[in-house]
């Protein structure tokens, strides 16, 4: 009875903090502000010439370190108390492939012993995802389902604006599902570009923008669907797809006037404001299960 008592007083058990690993783009500052709301201490890693300006302000704790300074990652977390940490916002494929990664970033020997022993024969996301996630675990640090404190910018099923696909863009959507799937499945990327059932361009290394403004030189024509999503067993640690009102713009420039999005599997970076850009822009958005 006293302890219900003290409960009802003082409001809910305290929540452990979270360790948030930030890297490039708005995804976690909506992750902070959801976590924030759910009543989590944020206590942020912010990826050194990766993180957004605006991190800092948005937590309780701030420090950064390099991508390749995973040591230093740890000591930051667990001298905050963090057991439980959302790794997102990634770092740009481009600075992984830079050829003088190592002198720029100048690695720890945790990032060194995991590149060169775990990494060396396989360097996709999956594997990269894996290792640091069980070099954390080592630690005492668990990474979580980077999605956990934003669910309502999830993609959901069917048309999530005022503007719904034509017949043609439907017909494109069920042609090209299975090839993104196929193309996920291969961690080969997340998105195509497809139209009159025809694929126009598959996204790589270069990411999602590039792809787009690929697509629209070697497709003039306006009226063509871009699909994104990510694999049946794509792991929410980390790397889950994005899109965020710059894309839409970019697609309306580009000539798409569809956007199709696994259900569950893609996040809308501030939704509402996603949704305002495609409607005003007359780009279709449409979540497929």
């Amino acid at each position: 009875m006293n302890s219900t008592r003290a409960s009802l007083q003082h409001g809910p058990t305290h929540l452990p903090p979270l360790g948030l690993i930030a890297g490039n783009g708005q995804l976690p500052l909506l992750v902070a502000r959801g976590a924030k709301a759910a009543g989590r201490r944020v206590v942020a890693v912010g990826l050194r010439d990766q993180f957004d300006a605006a991190l800092p302000a948005l937590c309780d704790e701030f420090s950064q370190a390099g991508w390749l300074r995973m040591g230093k990652w740890i000591r930051l977390l667990r001298r905050a108390g963090v057991h439980e940490a959302v790794m997102v916002g990634g770092v740009s494929k481009r600075r992984m492939h830079d050829p003088l990664k190592l002198l720029r970033q100048i690695p720890d020997l945790r990032a060194l012993w995991l590149w060169y022993r775990r990494l060396r024969h396989d360097r996709r996301n999956a594997a990269v995802l894996a290792a640091v996630a069980d070099e954390l675990a080592n630690s005492g640090v668990t990474l979580m389902d980077s999605t956990t404190y934003i669910q309502e910018h999830l993609a959901t099923i069917g048309v999530m604006g005022s503007i719904a696909p034509s017949a043609a863009q439907q017909a494109d959507i069920a042609f090209g599902w299975p090839i993104i799937s196929q193309v996920c499945k291969l961690d080969v990327g997340q998105a195509i570009a497809v139209r009159d059932r025809d694929t126009i361009a598959v996204e790589a290394v270069e990411g999602t923008d590039a792809m787009i403004d690929r697509a629209s030189t070697l497709c003039r024509s306006r009226g063509w669907t871009l699909l994104k999503t990510s694999s049946d067993n794509h792991d929410r640690r980390a790397d889950v797809p994005t899109v965020g009102v710059a894309t839409i713009e970019r697609l309306a420039k580009a000539g798409a006037t569809c956007l199709a999005l696994g259900v569950g599997r893609v996040i809308l970076i501030e939704k509402p404001l996603v949704i305002a850009a495609a409607n005003r822009l007359g780009v279709a958005v449409v979540g497929v299960a």
